[in-house]
């Protein structure tokens, strides 16, 4: 919900999964949330860090790798390793 400064007012805003866009429950104690640490040319962490969470589903089904793999590489973070 936000007010009249477009500003987010809600007590509490739930994390979803960024494979599956599910809500993540607090009875979900299988999710994990997963900063991915942003490195430079040189392979040195720069300190920036995206953050993504993770449903239990995704992770039971097993496609949380191949999902963070597609998320990276959508987002930028994942460079080609040849």
């Amino acid at each position: 919900m936000q007010n009249v400064q477009k500003k987010i007012v809600d007590l509490y805003v739930p994390r979803k999964c960024a494979a599956s866009n599910r809500i993540i429950t607090a009875k979900d104690h299988a999710s994990v949330q997963i900063s991915v640490a942003h490195v430079d040319a040189e392979g040195r962490v720069t300190g920036e860090t995206t953050t993504f969470a993770l449903s239990g589903f995704t992770r039971t089904k097993g496609l949380s790798d191949s999902a963070i793999n597609k998320i990276c590489e959508e987002k930028g973070l994942l460079s080609d390793l040849k």
